[in-house]
């Protein structure tokens, strides 16, 4: 069914990566190429589900995250369709050059997940708070790059990348998160979903930051203030026809992320702009700073990634306008 938003700001009780398996445990079920591949993480992912059902499938590659990259690659050139797991700042940073040649260069179809993306991480702190992964991913020609924000988009993209015939980054949120779509949305690799239409001002947010955008939708609505919403969660490939669209109809934009704020989905969305329409953009992410070890509430303020912060640049937006 299309995407329907039941979004009530409350966070979901359950856990996001649930999603991601119970996709796998339908693919596995159905296809015996499908593989899962972990490091070491198999509690943080709920994998222990995976096991029970497919222990065949499910090979742990230890804390060697380049490796289990490299493994993925050779079992892809075997016919075989490989996801694996780690933490994003592992499958991003520690992975990427086997990544980048074994899976990217050589095209094989290997489906990377990172785990607790941006600010997620809370408590494990700077060493275990992906900021720059996206943007690593961005750079690999032709890949896909996904930051679902909540269980439905999950296990939705989790299948559409499945099918997918190169390499897929995926950062995905464990646990934590607000739902925004009811269970059984549908969604498609490179299609942007419009939540709410507007004249004033384009907010275009990800991952965590939809929930976010939507209680910036409302903060603006209060004040008089028609925005439109996008979630757009593939970052590449980029919905540019949407993009344009709701550029040239709102003649301003706002792009909210929980990564480096010019490096990732904002970087792509301006590039995209100022080739073909430029208009006023404002910035929402985190802004050249490292990580830091505190509970996900307070790393949202710490950043200016509330909804709050994502209301007042759509102000400042529509004043440059």
């Amino acid at each position: 069914m299309k995407p329907e938003v039941i979004w009530t700001n409350r966070v979901d009780a359950r856990a996001n990566c649930d999603a991601y398996d119970d996709a796998m445990l339908e693919l596995m079920e159905k296809d015996p190429r499908y593989v899962h591949i972990d490091c070491d993480l198999l509690g943080c992912i709920n994998g222990k589900r995976i096991k029970a059902a497919h222990p065949e499938r499910l090979f742990n590659a230890g804390i060697a995250e380049a490796n289990a990259v490299g493994v993925a690659a050779g079992l892809a050139s075997a016919g075989m369709i490989p996801f694996v797991h780690s933490f994003g700042v592992f499958t991003s940073r520690r992975a990427f050059d086997q990544a980048f040649l074994s899976a990217g260069y050589s095209e094989w179809p290997v489906h990377l997940i990172g785990t607790d993306p941006g600010v997620t991480a809370a408590n494990n702190g700077a060493t275990h708070m992906p900021f720059e992964d996206g943007a690593l991913y961005l750079t690999v020609p032709n890949a896909v790059v996904l930051d679902p924000c909540d269980y439905a988009e999950t296990y939705a993209l989790t299948k559409q990348s499945a099918a997918y015939p190169q390499l897929t980054y995926m950062r995905l949120i464990r646990k934590n998160f607000k739902t925004v779509y009811a269970d059984g949305s549908e969604f498609e690799i490179g299609k942007g979903v419009v939540l709410k239409d507007g004249t004033d001002v384009t907010i275009i947010a990800s991952g965590i930051m939809v929930s976010n955008a939507l209680e910036a939708w409302e903060l603006l609505k209060a004040e008089g203030i028609s925005a439109a919403l996008i979630d757009m969660h593939t970052w590449k490939p980029l919905d540019e026809k949407l993009l344009l669209e709701y550029a040239e109809k709102t003649g301003a934009v706002v792009t909210a992320e929980n990564h480096q704020a010019y490096c990732g989905l904002g970087s792509a969305i301006a590039n995209v702009l100022a080739k073909n329409h430029p208009v006023p953009q404002e910035f929402i992410g985190i802004q050249n700073r490292y990580g830091q070890a505190a509970f996900q509430n307070y790393l949202e303020q710490e950043y200016g990634l509330t909804g709050k912060d994502i209301a007042e640049a759509a102000k400042k937006a529509i004043a440059r306008k």
